[in-house]
Parts: structure tokens; C-alpha cells; sequence
């Protein structure tokens, strides 16, 4: 297996740097998974990016990623909160999984307070912006490599 992380965008995650501003601040996807990219070389992983606004896209990534990456961080933009597929083919991943979110569901619409894919993954990280991506290999890291 090799040290490859992969990196899932949802639905609408393209439209970052113009889309709501005021919640998801103003870098794009392209310079959220640069830095990503980045900071995950430095600790000796590789980096496959998906953006896609179909769900089958998303879980087909998902399959393909079991016996191939280590870990995947996936921020599914509005699937989080409809998308059992997305969940149950998580599920099947055995590798770290963290769910991450520039802003914090919790605290906006009622419809965006239930998570999916909770229960499947092995935690949660939002509502730091950009440092959430951060955040999530942190938690990467930190699954990878403590006993």
C-alpha cells in the first residue's frame, strides 16, 4: 500500500473563493489542496484530489481508494447530510477517514446539523476554514503513526 491520502471535494466545493464568501472565506479548492498537497509531502505522503458534484463519482473514488491509500479526508459538501451511499462506502474503507468542513454545520441550518457520515468515519473537524484542512492531517498523522 502506498502512503497516498486521498482528498474528496463534493458538490459545489469548485465554486470556492466566490461562492459565500462570509462562510467559506475566499481561497479556492485549487489553493486549499495545494496546500494540502503540500504539507502532506513534507510528512511523506502523496496526494489524489477528486472534486465532483456526483455522488457516484465521489463513492466510485472511495472504492477504488480500498487496498490503494492510506487515508482519505473528504469534505462532501451538502452529501454530508444526505448521502447514506457516500457513508456505506466509507465504511467499507479500512484506512483513517476524516470528515472536514471549512464552516461549522453545527452552527447554521437546521438540515446541515446531521452528518451521514459521522458514524463512519473517525472524527470531524470544522469550522476553522482553511486550518481545517490543516487540522485534518494532523489527525491523518497522528492516526498513521500512534500505536
Amino acid at each position: 500500500m502506498t502512503k497516498e491520502i486521498l482528498l474528496l471535494s463534493g458538490p459545489n466545493l469548485d465554486q470556492l473563493g466566490s461562492r459565500s464568501p462570509e462562510i467559506y472565506g475566499t481561497s479556492t479548492l485549487f489553493e486549499h489542496v495545494e496546500r494540502f498537497t503540500h504539507a502532506a509531502e513534507e510528512l511523506g505522503y502523496s496526494v489524489r484530489h477528486l472534486q465532483s458534484n456526483f455522488e457516484g463519482d465521489l463513492i466510485e473514488a472511495v472504492h477504488a481508494a480500498r487496498g490503494h491509500s492510506v487515508a482519505i479526508v473528504v469534505n462532501a459538501g451538502a452529501l454530508t447530510h444526505s448521502s447514506w451511499a457516500l457513508a456505506d462506502a466509507l465504511a467499507m474503507f479500512e484506512g483513517a477517514k476524516i470528515e472536514v468542513h471549512l464552516s461549522n454545520p453545527a452552527a447554521r441550518e437546521p438540515f446541515r446539523h446531521v452528518s451521514t457520515l459521522a458514524g463512519v468515519v473517525n472524527g470531524s473537524i470544522a469550522g476553522f476554514g482553511a486550518l481545517s484542512y490543516s487540522l485534518a492531517l494532523d489527525a491523518v498523522e497522528g492516526l498513521l503513526t500512534t500505536p
